[in-house]
């Protein structure tokens, strides 16, 4: 028995949400194991009606289930910023889900921006580092508000961090066994001492995975090969301001939002999967939102409870019904967002 919290969110997020529970029921049942759901009310809509974010004890509530599954994070009423940091950011850093896991990988019917591209060449994973680096926090104003104002913002990066984040990166890769190739992305020409620890620590573990082949590009490089190149890539590791924009990359590179999904990562712990959309309002209740993201998120949660089978099974019902649609694009599906959770429902 499988204790799963659910954080429907803001926006389309509650949408996305009933319909990868409706193929994780629906899966359960094929692939025979069970699961409890409680579902927790924190969002924008939350705090603006109770002031509240995210409480200590949900932390402490949240830590006894096995997964949880977001929805989305949101709200155009509320200040930028409040939601990322009071529940988004308070989640990854109390649970210690240090790893970003955001597959990268093109379904065969799903439209590409990139020209002569396919499935075959669009097929990478980058793990990003989710705890450290400029999101710690940590800086101070000088002189605010006055011409000799100074804005300063510290990427905070520990042996520690960096280290478990790498590791973690080497066994993926070894584990994925596609091409077994890890690179580093990063910027050590111009970050000469938190990327450096970046360096010495991904050619110190290198070593004891001598079947892992490793190479190294800025991510200024990553950015250009992603696009011109991205065959290039199995596995990408880097730090969590890098990995936070290189991702969004992979997503359009993907199909867009629509399709992209990722999870935040405690290998000992309670880890949180979501689709890569934001809650995106404006469609709220119209039944047009793609919800096949959630549903990834619910495939990637599968696996990371120990049911591959039934992870494949949705990913291959996903595969299944993409084809039957006009586009990854909310509104231009062809379908509604319900009609395509049936839909996946239906192939499995």
């Amino acid at each position: 028995m499988y204790p799963i919290a659910v954080i429907p969110g803001d926006g389309t997020g509650p949408e996305v949400i009933q319909e990868g529970l409706k193929v994780l029921a629906a899966v359960s049942k094929k692939a025979g194991f069970q699961y409890q759901l409680k579902e927790f009310p924190y969002g924008g809509e939350h705090y603006l009606k109770s002031g509240e974010i995210l409480p200590d004890s949900a932390i402490t509530e949240l830590k006894k289930f096995k997964a949880i599954y977001l929805g989305a994070i949101g709200h155009p009423k509320v200040q930028p910023g409040v939601l990322e940091r009071g529940l988004l950011l308070k989640l990854r850093f109390d649970l210690d889900q240090y790893i970003n896991l955001r597959p990268v990988k093109l379904y065969p019917g799903v439209d590409t921006p990139l020209k002569s591209k396919g499935p075959d060449d669009i097929d990478f994973v980058v793990v990003r580092e989710n705890t450290e680096d400029l999101y710690k926090g940590v800086g101070e104003f000088k002189n605010k508000g006055t011409p000799e104002e100074v804005a300063l913002q510290v990427s905070v990066n520990t042996r520690k961090g960096v280290e478990r984040c790498v590791r973690f990166a080497f066994d993926y890769t070894r584990k994925r066994n596609r091409r077994k190739k890890l690179t580093l992305c990063a910027k050590t020409n111009v970050l000469t001492y938190a990327h450096d620890l970046w360096w010495r620590v991904f050619n110190e573990v290198a070593k004891e995975y001598p079947d892992v082949t490793t190479d190294y590009a800025h991510v200024d490089a990553t950015c250009m090969w992603m696009v011109k190149n991205p065959e290039f890539f199995d596995v990408i590791v880097t730090t969590n301001m890098f990995g936070d924009i290189i991702t969004d990359l992979g997503a359009m590179i993907q199909g867009g939002m629509g399709i992209a999904a990722g999870g935040n990562i405690n290998p000992n712990g309670v880890s949180m999967f979501e689709p890569i959309g934001g809650s995106a309002p404006k469609y709220t209740g119209q039944n047009v939102i793609n919800p096949l993201a959630a549903v990834m998120a619910c495939s990637m949660m599968l696996e990371y409870l120990g049911e591959v089978k039934a992870s494949q099974m949705v990913e291959q019902a996903v595969m299944k019904i993409i084809p039957q649609m006009k586009s990854m694009s909310a509104g231009k599906m062809g379908m509604g967002t319900t009609e395509v959770g049936d839909r996946v429902v239906k192939a499995l």
